[in-house]
């Protein structure tokens, strides 16, 4: 392979952007470690006791989350939370 080499005045290419917001970020991220350290997703009580934020809010968030294609899971069925992003593209938890 060939590889030009590259050209010292030009700046790197900026990363993406994530799609989601800081919020949403940190939403993903506790699902993921959540699921890391207890060998299960989280139930939307889990992220109410994390968030410390009202039930309806974690509720309205797991709907976003869905809807925008971050996650998926099973209406009425709890702890069915499923990631659908690469741990790569989570940001850590704050």
């Amino acid at each position: 392979m060939n590889q030009q080499p590259s050209d010292p005045a030009r700046p790197p290419e900026p990363s993406p952007q994530p799609a989601y917001t800081s919020t949403q970020g940190q939403y993903l991220a506790f699902i993921y470690y959540y699921a890391k350290l207890h060998r299960q997703p989280p139930a939307e009580w889990d992220m109410y006791l994390y968030f410390r934020t009202s039930p309806s809010a974690v509720h309205q968030m797991v709907l976003t989350l869905e809807r925008k294609g971050f996650i998926e899971r099973v209406p009425g069925q709890s702890r069915s939370i499923r990631l659908l992003l690469a741990r790569q593209e989570i940001p850590d938890l704050a």
